[in-house]
């Protein structure tokens, strides 16, 4: 209720008659009338002033109603007005969403990005769009196949856009299942209420082949002489607009392939297969925020062969030997040469072939090559050196388009059919000392033979075939005189072996040829005599070591050392030096046994001659050391205590580490240490020390604790460990 004036009103879109407000009327105004848009069912009663509705409003019809409202007299005559009435329609959730096709049809390519859309689906609400009742959501209700647990595509809530879901991106393929219907359904309400209204549609997809697919191998022939860059393969994307890329597997100074915005691949320049036969690179497309879309693609280029490159000789001049014997039909060797073109193609096929002989003699044929292999071979009967010492042949070597000369040196070479002769047979006696050094040259001997010098004929190597079982000698040569000196390969020994009888051949690395042997000519006598020399006494061993436990009574035997003079005299102990003994004794007797020592060394005579044997004696340790506390820092605890604080304490022992590899830290069991103090393991070799109250006093106190070794035996120890209660500074530590 109130006076006439301008007024705005909200009606919610059906619900039938309503009043919505009453003018009341002011004298001389008797009655109300009412004009403008009143869509049959907006009126005011004149008398009462009343304005309702007779009906239902629609939003979808018309959203604004705007009347003028004034107020009359007794006459008719306007009193006050027109005022402005305007009535706003408030829209309900009293339509269902509708999609703009009845069906849709899509098509998806194999391998397509996971996320990126191939189609929309569209639907329009006709309520208010700016209110929850046409805010659309799109979802996949149905999906036919369904061959995996996942689904194969997915649908953006809100745009209504489909793309293959990861697992579609994988697994997606023609040949397995090239359609799918797909049920996509269609909520108002934002899809966040119940009671919303829904649609659905069914949605066929199409799936295709990948356009994104690495061509066949590419097969480009080498050092091209058309015109450069030139097209040589061509990739697509599954997606339009995508950038290509080029990027290679391996480094290259530069690589000599590029690619187009439209996605063909280029070749930059002439390529030569001697330098590199094969290439390998990748192929990228990426979207416009440098995002890879598909997957890289290997491209492999193969450089195709032509004959571009001559034969080559191996070697600028090949030398082969043939001795002189050697029988016709023979392999005497083979002209080795290279083509660089591709291997195993006619390319790179050689053929072999002799353009000349010289000397011709005694024939212009003398020699044969197996024209695909290079192999040389005698023709006719064998060489003689006396006739040329050597054969000059030039080679042909030619491929289907290029020819080379190889140049060969065939040497005759004399055949080994003279034996070694020793200009002495018999050297006589040489006399030694049995003290001569090893190594000493004690005679030069020598032989002749008639082969060809600096051969493998008539080199002569020396050797002892008899006389020597222990080869305490060794004979070297002299290549460049054919001598042999004869040297002192292990210790002479008078006792031993006083006297040498030596059988010395001489003998050829090359074999003898069939019908030649070795006779008595290559042999040789030497008597070597070996005089005595006064040499001192030996120990039976070279050191003498024994192992006792430190706690052995004195007097205690721990060794026996035995010596022996090798001239047969008697040996006795002359000295005993002593080091490291560290303030203990030792004792030996005549017969050479040690009642103590520790380390040292022990002198004995025999004859005129000493000689001397180093004694090791190893201490094993016993577990006499009781363990104690290690006293390296303070123990203390900052006063006023608080509770909590903790210290390591540390035991210690003089034994071995083997002794004491785990200790046991324990309070002594007294009343006032308990009540105090608890000792709690950290390690073998520490223990944590904590006060068990606050009311410490500032002093010193003794805390009883007792360490066992755990040795063998163990060995128990009380020990009072001083504990400072003492104010610190701010470092934490005593003042």
């Amino acid at each position: 209720t109130g006076p006439l004036k301008d007024i705005d009103f909200s009606v919610q879109e059906g619900g039938g008659p309503r009043i919505l407000y009453q003018f009341k009327l002011e004298p001389p105004a008797v009655s109300f009338r009412t004009s403008g848009e009143k869509a049959g069912i907006i009126a005011i009663e004149p008398r009462t002033g009343i304005l309702y509705i007779n009906g239902s409003l629609d939003w979808e019809t018309k959203k604004v109603h705007k009347l003028q409202v004034e107020s009359l007299d007794e006459s008719g005559k306007r009193v006050k007005g027109p005022y402005n009435v305007t009535i706003h329609v408030e829209d309900i959730n009293d339509n269902p969403p509708e999609f703009n096709q009845t069906k849709y049809y899509g098509v998806v390519r194999q391998n397509s990005r996971p996320g990126k859309p191939f189609m929309y689906v569209h639907a329009t609400d006709r309520d208010d769009p700016t209110t929850l009742h046409a805010q659309l959501s799109y979802s996949i209700l149905h999906h036919f196949p369904n061959p995996y647990a996942e689904m194969l595509f997915q649908i953006d809530n809100a745009t209504g856009a489909i793309s293959p879901s990861r697992t579609g991106s994988y697994y997606l393929d023609p040949q397995k299942q090239d359609t799918f219907t797909l049920v996509v359904y269609v909520k108002d309400m934002a899809g966040m209420t119940a009671n919303a209204f829904t649609s659905s549609v069914d949605v066929i997809i199409t799936v295709k082949e990948s356009l994104w697919k690495a061509p066949s191998i590419i097969r480009i022939k080498e050092n091209s002489t058309q015109v450069h860059p030139v097209n040589i393969s061509k990739v697509q994307s599954n997606e339009p607009g995508v950038i290509y890329g080029i990027f290679e597997k391996e480094k290259l100074p530069r690589l000599p392939f590029s690619i187009s915005e439209n996605g063909d691949i280029y070749v930059t320049q002439p390529l030569d297969r001697e330098e590199k036969d094969t290439y390998t690179f990748y192929v990228v497309s990426k979207d416009n925020t440098g995002e890879l879309v598909d997957k890289p693609l290997q491209i492999h280029v193969i450089v195709e062969d032509i004959n571009d490159n001559p034969p080559v000789c191996q070697q600028d001049l090949t030398i082969i030997e043939v001795q002189e014997n050697e029988k016709g039909g023979s392999n005497i060797g083979t002209v080795f040469a290279t083509d660089m073109d591709e291997k195993d193609s006619l390319n790179s096929r050689l053929h072999f072939q002799i353009q000349s002989q010289e000397p011709e003699f005694p024939s212009k044929n003398l020699f044969y090559i197996q024209q695909d292999t290079g192999t040389l071979q005698l023709i006719g009967p064998s060489l003689s050196k006396r006739e040329s010492a050597k054969y000059f042949l030039k080679v042909l070597v030619t491929d289907p388009q290029f020819e080379t000369i190889c140049n060969v040196e065939v040497h005759v070479i004399d055949i080994n059919d003279q034996i070694p002769i020793f200009k002495n047979s018999d050297y006589g006696t040489v006399t030694l000392a049995e003290d001569t050094p090893i190594g000493s040259v004690i005679l030069e001997i020598e032989a002749t033979d008639g082969d060809e010098p600096a051969t493998g004929s008539s080199l002569i190597i020396y050797q002892v075939k008899e006389g020597d079982p222990n080869n305490t000698f060794t004979i070297e040569t002299d290549s460049e005189t054919n001598r042999g000196f004869i040297r002192i390969k292990k210790a002479l020994d008078f006792e031993t072996r006083p006297l040498y009888n030596l059988v010395i051949n001489a003998t050829n690395p090359e074999p003898l040829v069939e019908g030649v042997e070795y006779n008595a000519s290559s042999l040789t006598m030497l008597k070597l005599a070996v005089t005595n020399v006064d040499e001192p006494p030996a120990f039976q061993k070279p050191f003498y070591k024994a192992e006792v436990s430190e706690d052995i009574p004195v007097n205690t035997l721990v060794m026996t050392v035995e010596a022996y003079d090798p001239e047969g005299d008697s040996v006795r102990v002359s000295k005993m030096v002593l080091k490291d003994t560290q303030g203990k004794y030792a004792q030996y007797l005549a017969c050479g046994k040690i009642l103590f020592l520790q380390k040292n060394y022990l002198l004995v005579e025999g004859g005129s001659q000493k000689s001397k044997v180093f004694l090791t004696l190893h201490l094993r340790d016993v577990n006499d050391n009781y363990p104690q506390i290690a006293t390296d820092y303070p123990t203390f605890f900052c006063y006023p205590v608080s509770g909590g604080e903790r210290t390591l304490i540390q035991a210690t022992d003089a034994d071995e580490q083997l002794f004491y590899s785990k200790f046991t830290f324990s309070l002594v069991d007294e009343m006032n240490a308990r009540n105090n103090w608890e000792v709690s393991k950290f390690n073998a070799t520490h223990a944590f020390l904590s006060p068990k109250h606050a009311n410490f006093e500032e002093k010193v106190y003794d805390v009883p604790i007792i360490l066992n070794d755990n040795g063998n035996p163990p060995l128990e120890n009380k020990v009072n460990l001083k504990v400072s209660i003492c104010k610190c500074s701010s470092e934490n530590s005593c003042f």
